[in-house]
């Protein structure tokens, strides 16, 4: 028997949709003709069509869009909310119009729209974020208001003592471009030691890797972050402490004007922020470079030692070197403009709103190798082994995150802890790991018992149900002793309550039914309709599956009827792909987004599991009626037959939702043939 998912090393090829010249949607609403070009194109129409009734409305459009996490002032699809607002938000737009008004940014759309993107589940991943920033506000505010406790702003800079306390911010970028901000995100604070990774990246693009660390190590100091000491070769230990930036800084266009190399600075900060324009506070400058006794200490130490490169050749151009480092730290921002550059380092020197490419993938790897080690003043190691995250803090009370591959992270609370990060950043951070795997060793053995929201959430609470499935029923005993190893649970169910056990049996692998019950998987797990393994044994007669089970204690369910012989002509069609899977799981849970999502990306709606049950089988059971009028609308089959000739109808009356065995009769679904158990 066929099932949902290959697990053979290939994804099954599956048939591509062609669409016929001419649709006509079966809905309730009365049939409605849409002239169809694009295959791609109208995949993605039809899954905002929810009624099928030939239209789709601006404001379903735009919330299919956000909900994605895409901004509508976002470049990337300027053209399309541009041709949207024409529309008013009630009014139908048609297939023709939905087309013409696509196409100018379609590939983003397309993505979107089918849950492509690096987060698939971007709503249900922010309701996270949200709860883990409530958390952390109530956790901090509850300890004693105290350096310890709560933390004190920064006061050794006086403009930086002045900032609000309570200010709590955190904005996210994905390496797509989805976004969300919590609190105090639109709040301008100063980079302050932030900007160091940035300056070594702009080092190193200009000087290449041998010429920067031949004036700056890459280990980490043990010492404080303004230590006066250098590394055994008379450099500064990392670019991420004050000997080190200021050393970075002297790298970055050494003979220009003063004015040129810090504009120069400004430009490079745009960029990577996606076109937004960075601030300034000279008056910040001002209060830090009249407080800078041991950062001018260190400048003279280091010309002592003869560490400087060349160019830095005179007294004046040191303290200019100096004040350009100042300068740098007083760049303003917000903590979205910062999370949008922490994801531009996440993706590799791209940034994802714009799409530019700012710095080489290989200047990116090297700064984000150093910021894991080093980023985070002396609590760094501790950092690393407890976040497991390239990051990089700021006496303002920022803290800049980048999670590789995925997203850039920024929090901002000026309130900082004994050594100089902020603390509800740290809490925020530790929160978001332990609910996350994103700890950089997470997924080290492939398993992690946490979140993992860069995998489709529907899809990842069937996955292994589905392998450890697919490896009963087709005998591949080997597969389920290396899940074994790994930890995995060898009986959970699936929708129906049907588990490996039952496969196996169904299916007469008795050397799998055998090693189950070895690993002392219970021997009568009930599934939705009372079967229990036995059952499905005694049903297919395999003789020799029923001896071992009723060896150990193997029982017969309470089930009352089965069908007799399943008529090929009325069975669904079986389908192997994980979007069937993924679709019948979103059923049973009445998750019509992610229906819409698979939808667009191609996926016929009427295919079945290895019980041939299908996507309307799974709602009518489940008492989805908004699920089962979608289907309806969308002219999914009304009676297809399961593995017992059992019908959707079947299912709404045996578990009692009336309402929807109603809503399925009054459009002619009709019951299975049933006969009883045989013994």
């Amino acid at each position: 028997m066929s099932t949902a998912i290959n697990h053979g090393g290939q994804k099954p090829k599956r048939k591509k949709e062609r669409p016929p010249a001419k649709e006509r949607p079966q809905s309730s609403g009365g049939a409605t003709l849409i002239e169809v070009g694009d295959a791609r194109e109208f995949r993605l129409f039809r899954a905002l069509d929810l009624n099928r009734n030939g239209s789709i409305s601006r404001r379903d459009f735009e919330e299919a869009l956000t909900r994605e996490g895409l901004s509508l002032d976002d470049f990337r699809i300027t053209e399309c909310v541009a041709s949207l607002a024409e529309h008013g938000m009630s009014d139908s737009i048609s297939y023709e119009e939905f087309s013409r008004i696509a196409r100018p940014n379609i590939l983003l759309i397309e993505r979107a729209l089918q849950g492509n993107m690096v987060l698939p589940d971007f709503e249900d991943f922010c309701t996270d974020i949200r709860r883990l920033y409530k958390e952390t506000v109530d956790h901090v505010g509850s300890l004693p208001d105290t350096l310890e406790g709560q933390g004190a702003v920064a006061d050794y800079i006086p403009q930086l003592a002045r900032v609000d306390p309570h200010y709590f911010g955190v904005s996210l970028c994905t390496i797509d471009g989805q976004r969300y901000s919590m609190g105090d995100t639109d709040v301008d604070f100063c980079v302050q030691s932030t900007c160091k990774p940035i300056n070594y990246c702009l080092a190193l693009e200009e000087r290449g890797l041998d010429k920067v660390h031949h004036h700056i190590g890459r280990e980490p100091s043990g010492r404080g972050f303004n230590e006066l000491a250098l590394y055994k070769d008379q450099k500064p230990h990392n670019p991420m402490i004050n000997a080190g930036a200021i050393m970075a800084c002297s790298l970055i266009r050494p003979k220009a004007d003063h004015a040129d190399r810090f504009d120069y600075v400004l430009k490079q900060w745009s960029r990577l922020m996606g076109g937004e324009k960075p601030r300034y506070n000279n008056a910040v400058y001002l209060s830090e470079r009249a407080t800078a006794d041991r950062n001018f200490a260190l400048g003279y130490y280091m010309r002592e030692k003869r560490a400087f490169p060349e160019e830095i050749d005179t007294e004046s151009r040191m303290v200019k070197t100096l004040e350009f480092y100042f300068q740098c730290c007083s760049i303003e921002l917000n903590a979205e403009n910062m999370a949008t550059v922490a994801a531009t380092l996440a993706n590799g020197g791209v940034c994802p709103t714009s799409g530019e490419k700012i710095f080489s993938t290989e200047t990116v790897q090297n700064c984000l190798s150093l910021m894991y080690s080093c980023g985070m003043y002396d609590y760094s190691g501790e950092w690393a082994f407890s976040i497991g995250l390239p990051a990089k803090s700021g006496v303002a009370g920022a803290l800049m995150i980048v999670i590789p591959n995925v997203m850039g992270i920024c929090t901002w609370s000026p309130r900082l802890d004994p050594v100089g990060n902020s603390r509800r950043g740290i809490e925020f951070c530790r929160r978001l790991v332990k609910t996350f795997n994103f700890h950089n060793y997470d997924n080290l053995t492939g398993q992690s018992s946490k979140k993992d929201p860069r995998l489709n959430r529907i899809l990842a609470e069937a996955e292994n149900v589905q392998e450890l499935i697919w490896a009963a029923s087709k005998g591949d005993v080997g597969a389920i002793q290396r899940l074994a190893t790994r930890g995995i649970e060898l009986n959970p169910p699936d929708y129906d309550q049907r588990t490996p056990l039952h496969l196996a049996a169904a299916e007469g692998q008795d050397r799998v039914v055998k090693l189950l019950l070895d690993y002392g998987i219970p021997p009568n797990p009930r599934d939705r309709w009372g079967g229990t393994p036995l059952d499905d044994a005694y049903i297919q007669g395999h003789t020799n599956v029923i001896k071992l089970l009723e060896a150990r204690d193997g029982e017969r369910g309470d089930v009352q009827s089965y069908a007799s012989e399943v008529d090929p002509a009325g069975a669904a069609p079986m389908v192997e792909t994980d979007m069937v899977v993924e679709l019948i799981w979103a059923a049973s849970k009445g998750d019509i987004r992610a229906i819409q999502q698979l939808v667009a990306r191609g996926i016929a709606l009427d295919g079945a599991d290895y019980d041939l049950r299908t996507p309307m089988h799974l709602a009518a059971a489940e008492g989805q009626r908004l699920v089962v009028q979608y289907f309806i609308d969308q002219g999914v089959g009304l009676s297809p037959r399961d593995r017992w000739g059992g019908t959707p109808l079947d299912d709404a009356i045996r578990h009692g939702h009336h309402d929807v065995a109603r809503l399925l009769e009054k459009h002619g679904a009709v019951t299975g043939k049933k006969i009883h158990v045989p013994t």
